[in-house]
């Protein structure tokens, strides 16, 4: 069975090591979600699970279910806020061995469209009142 919490983990312990690159927006059934603070693609978000477990495939069936449908409520959360043309979808893992998602809005005509996401351009961020704006929005769209 898989650890529930590892306090050196970022989604684990959050404060200041998840600060670094996220802003924690909520909490759902199963996941913890955050704000990506580089915000090249508007509305990016992270949805991390709330157990530490390293791989999709460590949950029960009945887990996996309830994650994938916290995914799928931020993806359309971020669909209603900004109206991106398509969210992308990023599960990798290989250095922070805790299962979450990175959904990345994408827009037409715009930043990378057509293309892998990177992992972080880091080229747009925003003031705490433009994080707050967007944080609102998401929010009121879950």
């Amino acid at each position: 069975m898989a650890e529930v919490f590892d306090p050196t983990c970022s989604y684990c312990a959050e404060g200041e090591i998840v600060a670094a690159f996220g802003i924690k927006i909520c909490e759902l059934e199963t996941s913890k979600v955050y704000l990506f603070k580089e915000q090249s693609h508007p509305g990016r978000c992270i949805v991390a699970h709330k157990k530490h477990v390293g791989d999709m495939n460590e949950l029960t069936a009945s887990e996996r279910a309830a994650y994938f449908e916290d995914v799928a409520r931020v993806a359309r959360a971020i669909m209603a806020a900004f109206s991106p043309d398509k969210v992308n979808y990023g599960a990798y893992g290989d250095t922070g061995h805790h299962l979450h998602f990175h959904l990345v809005p994408k827009y037409k005509d715009q930043y990378e469209w057509g293309g892998v996401f990177a992992m972080n351009p880091k080229e747009k961020f925003l003031s705490d009142a433009e994080y707050d704006e967007m944080i609102a929005k998401i929010k009121a769209n879950l």
